[in-house]
């Protein structure tokens, strides 16, 4: 079954993290994507660029707004994300509560309800 890991946490610059801090979580998370995949459940992951740098899309009364930065007027935002085959919610959990993020944010674990591979829609199971 397929899950998706979203890591949230507040958005800092690198100035703000400091050097140490910023290598410190870079080589944490770099360990923890490895061990993942030396498990044989990563599928995917990408740290995002910062919340800015995103555009938000909606649809209202047949308008398109379009909308620069993220939607959430929130202090965290969401930095990144996993994709993990694993059996179940319970081996998902396993692997969420190891993610370095979880450290500094929180860590929200979501089934896919349907992914594509080459353009072939199949649902999760």
């Amino acid at each position: 079954m397929r899950y998706t890991l979203l890591l949230h946490y507040q958005e800092m610059t690198p100035d703000e993290l400091g050097a140490e801090v910023l290598e410190q979580g870079q080589a944490a998370m770099a360990s923890y994507a490895a061990t993942l995949q030396q498990a044989g459940v990563l599928l995917g992951a990408e740290v995002l660029q910062p919340s800015h740098a995103s555009t938000t899309v909606s649809r209202r009364e047949g308008k398109l707004r379009i909308q620069d930065g993220a939607f959430a007027d929130t202090r965290e935002q969401l930095g990144g994300y996993f994709v993990l085959d694993v059996a179940d919610l319970d081996e998902a959990i396993h692997w969420a509560g190891q993610a370095p993020g979880a450290d500094w944010g929180s860590v929200e674990i979501r089934p896919g309800a349907v992914h594509t591979v080459d353009g072939v829609w199949t649902p999760n199971a």
